[in-house]
């Protein structure tokens, strides 16, 4: 939600609590997710989830994020659906990095009352005919976008 201030126009509210949405929750959403607790964990809740089951989190996203001194080995992939029972859904900032996912906060803004924000963010998995090392840097340019898109928004 926007708030006015006289004279410098809208202004964004400052975040409290932020989702992080993807299909999986087993790269994009996880990596944002760790990395949003990195910079702003003791401010900031933060979970993430994706909009079906999925894999356990992908060894390459923990690599390239352990090359920056975030971990992420602990991360259990759960949906949206888990993540509503365990704890409900409530957040002021959903951030989705799918358009599938996307879709599904849209509708799930019916009856919560968050903002969602679409960050397109490409899928490092589908990098299957190139080195292990065309593979990482994939992953890392994933992993930097997903840095600076969260320091942007997520800092007070």
């Amino acid at each position: 939600m926007d708030e006015t201030a006289p004279g410098l126009g809208p202004r964004k509210k400052r975040v409290q609590s932020v989702l992080f949405m993807c299909n999986f929750n087993a790269v994009r959403s996880p990596a944002a997710e760790a990395i949003a607790r990195h910079y702003f964990g003791k401010s900031i809740y933060v979970q993430s989830a994706g909009v079906r089951e999925g894999e356990p989190v992908d060894p390459f996203m923990v690599s390239v994020l352990d090359e920056i001194g975030i971990d992420a080995k602990k991360h259990r992939p759960r949906t949206v659906e888990q993540l509503e029972e365990w704890e409900g859904l409530n957040f002021d900032l959903i951030v989705t990095l799918a358009p599938e996912a996307h879709h599904a906060a849209l509708e799930l803004t019916r009856t919560l009352a968050a903002d969602v924000e679409y960050w397109p963010t490409p899928d490092p998995t589908n990098f299957y005919d190139v080195s292990r090392e065309q593979r990482l840097d994939a992953y890392r340019d994933v992993r930097d976008g997903l840095v600076r898109r969260i320091k942007s928004r997520l800092k007070a």
